[in-house]
Protein backbone atom coordinates (compact mmCIF):
# COMPACT_ATOMS: atom_id res chain seq x y z
CA UNK A 1 0.00 0.00 0.00
CA UNK A 2 3.06 2.27 -0.25
CA UNK A 3 2.14 5.65 -1.76
CA UNK A 4 -1.52 4.63 -1.73
CA UNK A 5 -4.05 6.08 0.65
CA UNK A 6 -6.36 4.04 2.87
CA UNK A 7 -9.40 6.06 3.95
CA UNK A 8 -10.93 5.15 7.31
CA UNK A 9 -14.49 6.06 8.15
CA UNK A 10 -15.42 6.82 11.75
CA UNK A 11 -16.40 3.23 12.55
CA UNK A 12 -13.00 2.01 11.32
CA UNK A 13 -11.11 4.64 13.34
CA UNK A 14 -12.97 3.65 16.52
CA UNK A 15 -11.78 0.06 16.03
CA UNK A 16 -8.25 1.33 16.66
CA UNK A 17 -9.17 2.44 20.18
CA UNK A 18 -12.02 0.11 21.18
CA UNK A 19 -11.48 -3.62 20.66
CA UNK A 20 -14.21 -5.05 18.45
CA UNK A 21 -14.45 -7.11 15.26
CA UNK A 22 -12.09 -5.68 12.65
CA UNK A 23 -9.76 -4.04 15.18
CA UNK A 24 -6.82 -6.25 14.18
CA UNK A 25 -7.05 -5.08 10.54
CA UNK A 26 -7.03 -1.42 11.60
CA UNK A 27 -4.16 -2.08 14.02
CA UNK A 28 -2.07 -3.60 11.21
CA UNK A 29 -2.81 -0.62 8.97
CA UNK A 30 -1.68 1.82 11.68
CA UNK A 31 1.52 -0.20 12.16
CA UNK A 32 2.16 0.04 8.40
CA UNK A 33 1.60 3.80 8.61
CA UNK A 34 4.13 4.09 11.43
CA UNK A 35 6.70 2.15 9.41
CA UNK A 36 6.08 4.32 6.34
CA UNK A 37 4.49 1.49 4.35
CA UNK A 38 1.01 3.05 4.21
CA UNK A 39 -0.71 6.40 4.35
CA UNK A 40 -4.03 6.65 6.10
CA UNK A 41 -6.62 9.36 5.79
CA UNK A 42 -9.90 10.60 7.17
CA UNK A 43 -11.92 13.78 7.10
CA UNK A 44 -11.72 16.48 9.76
CA UNK A 45 -15.41 15.59 10.16
CA UNK A 46 -14.42 12.16 11.47
CA UNK A 47 -12.57 13.61 14.45
CA UNK A 48 -15.81 14.95 15.92
CA UNK A 49 -17.67 11.76 15.08
CA UNK A 50 -15.05 9.58 16.77
CA UNK A 51 -15.08 11.77 19.88
CA UNK A 52 -18.89 11.49 19.90
CA UNK A 53 -18.80 7.69 19.58
CA UNK A 54 -16.29 7.40 22.42
CA UNK A 55 -18.37 9.74 24.59
CA UNK A 56 -21.52 7.72 23.89
CA UNK A 57 -19.69 4.49 24.75
CA UNK A 58 -18.79 6.05 28.11
CA UNK A 59 -22.33 7.34 28.66
CA UNK A 60 -23.95 3.93 28.04
CA UNK A 61 -21.34 2.13 30.15
CA UNK A 62 -19.51 0.35 27.34
CA UNK A 63 -16.35 2.21 28.39
CA UNK A 64 -15.51 3.19 31.94
CA UNK A 65 -14.32 6.74 32.56
CA UNK A 66 -10.67 5.64 32.69
CA UNK A 67 -10.97 3.66 29.44
CA UNK A 68 -12.78 6.56 27.78
CA UNK A 69 -10.10 9.08 28.79
CA UNK A 70 -7.34 6.73 27.60
CA UNK A 71 -9.03 6.05 24.23
CA UNK A 72 -9.72 9.76 23.69
CA UNK A 73 -6.16 10.73 24.57
CA UNK A 74 -4.62 8.01 22.39
CA UNK A 75 -6.82 8.98 19.43
CA UNK A 76 -5.93 12.68 19.59
CA UNK A 77 -2.21 12.10 20.25
CA UNK A 78 -1.89 9.46 17.56
CA UNK A 79 -3.73 11.63 15.05
CA UNK A 80 -1.33 14.53 15.68
CA UNK A 81 1.72 12.24 15.62
CA UNK A 82 0.82 10.59 12.32
CA UNK A 83 0.04 13.95 10.70
CA UNK A 84 3.49 15.21 11.76
CA UNK A 85 5.09 12.06 10.34
CA UNK A 86 3.27 12.64 7.04
CA UNK A 87 1.52 9.28 7.28
CA UNK A 88 -1.97 10.63 8.00
CA UNK A 89 -3.88 13.04 5.81
CA UNK A 90 -6.72 14.82 7.60
CA UNK A 91 -8.84 16.17 4.77
CA UNK A 92 -10.49 19.55 5.37
CA UNK A 93 -14.24 19.80 4.87
CA UNK A 94 -14.36 21.76 1.63
CA UNK A 95 -17.45 23.22 -0.01
CA UNK A 96 -16.79 21.06 -3.08
CA UNK A 97 -16.90 17.89 -0.96
CA UNK A 98 -20.13 18.95 0.74
CA UNK A 99 -21.80 19.77 -2.58
CA UNK A 100 -20.73 16.45 -4.10
CA UNK A 101 -22.05 14.62 -1.04
CA UNK A 102 -25.55 15.98 -1.71
CA UNK A 103 -25.72 13.89 -4.88
CA UNK A 104 -24.94 10.75 -2.90
CA UNK A 105 -27.53 11.61 -0.24
CA UNK A 106 -30.26 11.64 -2.86
CA UNK A 107 -28.87 8.78 -4.94
CA UNK A 108 -28.38 6.34 -2.04
CA UNK A 109 -30.73 7.80 0.63
CA UNK A 110 -27.97 8.11 3.23
CA UNK A 111 -27.00 10.56 5.95
CA UNK A 112 -24.76 13.46 5.08
CA UNK A 113 -21.98 12.15 7.33
CA UNK A 114 -21.81 8.93 5.33
CA UNK A 115 -21.97 10.78 2.02
CA UNK A 116 -19.15 13.07 3.14
CA UNK A 117 -16.94 10.08 3.93
CA UNK A 118 -17.46 8.48 0.52
CA UNK A 119 -17.03 11.82 -1.25
CA UNK A 120 -13.85 12.56 0.69
CA UNK A 121 -12.39 9.14 -0.17
CA UNK A 122 -13.09 9.84 -3.84
CA UNK A 123 -11.69 13.38 -3.54
CA UNK A 124 -8.29 12.10 -2.36
CA UNK A 125 -8.28 9.10 -4.71
CA UNK A 126 -8.13 6.61 -1.86
CA UNK A 127 -6.96 3.17 -2.92
CA UNK A 128 -8.97 1.58 -0.12
CA UNK A 129 -11.99 2.54 2.00
CA UNK A 130 -12.35 0.82 5.38
CA UNK A 131 -15.65 0.78 7.26
CA UNK A 132 -17.48 -1.18 9.93
CA UNK A 133 -20.83 -0.15 8.40
CA UNK A 134 -22.15 -2.77 5.98
CA UNK A 135 -24.54 -0.39 4.19
CA UNK A 136 -21.78 2.20 3.74
CA UNK A 137 -19.47 -0.54 2.42
CA UNK A 138 -22.08 -1.57 -0.15
CA UNK A 139 -22.62 2.03 -1.26
CA UNK A 140 -18.87 2.64 -1.53
CA UNK A 141 -18.62 -0.38 -3.81
CA UNK A 142 -21.51 0.94 -5.94
CA UNK A 143 -19.51 4.16 -6.21
CA UNK A 144 -16.53 2.17 -7.56
CA UNK A 145 -14.45 2.49 -4.40
CA UNK A 146 -12.34 -0.46 -3.23
CA UNK A 147 -14.06 -1.00 0.12
CA UNK A 148 -13.27 -3.34 2.99
CA UNK A 149 -16.05 -4.20 5.43
CA UNK A 150 -14.59 -4.67 8.91
CA UNK A 151 -16.81 -7.15 10.72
Amino acid sequence: MKDQIAYLDSSAIVKRYVKEPGSSIVRKLYLKAYSGEATISFSIWNIGEVLGVLDKAKTVGRLGNKEYMLARKRFLLETRRLVKLGQLIVVPLKTKIIKESWKLIEKHHIYEADAIQITTAKHINAAQFLTGDKKLHEIAEKEKINSTYLH
